[in-house]
């Protein structure tokens, strides 16, 4: 058989070894003809089509391909829903789905199946993978055993506006909604009702929830996502305001300064702010403080109260 017939038979990117065996490929041939060809292994019984990076996407097919019953979920749903975790779903990661048939405890190296009822309301097609719907992919994660900052994270992300993987998208459900779905009596709602008392849905970033938890950990409660104006009229918004003390903080992202204008433009924005008459002194935190050194940012901005 010519080679092109195995990229005919592949389904988006995917080429299960038992389609092309009923096509009539021989099973040494067959694994003969894929390598030569650069298909990628990307488990038993499936390949990835040459030239094609195994991303998230292609991987989650491949095995959804082989157990058809499977529907993506949890975090690697999250993924395809551009919602942010602290722990995300693409690259080398497990796979998550969920068997609504309630069979499968196990499906191979690198997939988590969770054992979960699915009504079909809650699913839907994303990338042409069959996918928990928005509201029960975050309903699953607050729902699940992990840490309620992961799951905080991932809820603010959802209810709001933000720019995940270079694209901008629109909020993708409402606080109103995700408490309907958190009504269903499953495993762990209990908790996550009470997760859910937590969340800022004006949060603008994972590291301005994070930052907003470790300082509510602290005892210390700030007003969030504050909007002030300039003498001349201008609007600016704030992370967090201490409106008493006048303290403003602003949380800072990974991105660096890629041209002088730009650089102007922060200092602008910054000493536009200390214009506003309810700030007298502004921090800035950067990302990296609130995730790997919260005790500091918290110990500055103690200092900065006092």
């Amino acid at each position: 058989m010519a080679g092109t017939e195995l990229r005919a038979l592949a389904r988006g990117g995917v080429l299960l070894t038992s389609a092309a065996l009923e096509a009539g490929w021989a099973g040494r041939t067959l694994t003969r003809r894929l390598r030569d060809e650069g298909w990628v292994r990307l488990r038993a019984g499936a390949w990835g089509e040459p030239g094609r990076r195994p991303d998230l996407p292609i991987r989650l097919r491949a095995v959804q391909l082989l157990k058809p019953g499977l529907v993506v979920s949890h975090r690697s749903a999250a993924a395809l829903w551009r919602i942010e975790t602290l722990t995300p779903a693409r690259g080398a990661h497990t796979l998550h789905f969920t068997d609504p048939g309630l069979t499968l405890r196990r499906e191979g190296t690198g997939v988590h199946v969770h054992r979960m009822p699915l009504a079909a309301g809650e699913i839907a097609v994303r990338w042409g993978l069959r996918v928990t719907h928005v509201n029960r992919t975050v309903a699953d994660l607050i729902r699940a055993g992990s840490p309620t900052d992961d799951a905080l994270v991932a809820v603010e992300s959802a209810l709001t506006r933000r720019t995940v993987g270079r694209v901008r998208r629109a909020p993708l459900t409402t606080a109103a909604a995700l408490a309907a779905e958190l009504d269903a009596p499953l495993l762990g709602a209990s908790r996550a009702r009470g997760r859910l008392k937590l969340v800022d849905p004006s949060a603008g970033s994972p590291a301005e929830t994070i930052a907003r938890l470790r300082l509510h950990d602290a005892g210390l409660r700030p007003e969030s996502q504050v909007e002030v104006r300039t003498p001349d009229g201008r609007r600016r918004f704030l992370d967090f305001l201490f409106r008493a003390e006048g303290l403003a903080v602003q949380i800072e992202g990974y991105a660096y300064h890629g041209s002088r204008e730009a650089h102007r433009r922060d200092i602008d924005r910054f000493n536009q702010v200390l214009q506003c008459p309810e700030v007298r002194l502004l921090l800035r935190c950067t990302a990296a403080d609130v995730f790997q050194r919260p005790e500091r940012m918290v110990e500055e901005i103690r200092a900065a109260l006092g």
